[in-house]
């Protein structure tokens, strides 16, 4: 599942297709608009949700990734 980008707060900086480490994203300097080229080879690090500089990116989580999130065990 790739990334989701909220194309109202992109500014088209590239600075995601840059650090993505699998080249998933992809800037398009015609039209200024950021692409997921390759969706199906998102590691889902979340390297472009956290370096986005506008927070115009969310990432969608396959069930297999969620299932690991959980809250901290408080009683350590």
């Amino acid at each position: 599942m790739p990334p989701i980008i909220n194309r109202k707060k992109c500014i088209a900086c590239g600075y995601c297709a840059e650090i993505c480490p699998v080249d998933c994203l992809k800037l398009d300097k015609k039209a200024k608009k950021l692409i997921v080229r390759y969706p199906d080879e998102c590691w889902h690090c979340g390297a472009c949700k956290t370096d986005c500089p506008q927070g115009a990116i969310t990432m969608r989580y396959p069930l297999s990734h969620m299932m690991l999130a959980f809250p901290p065990d408080k009683e350590m």
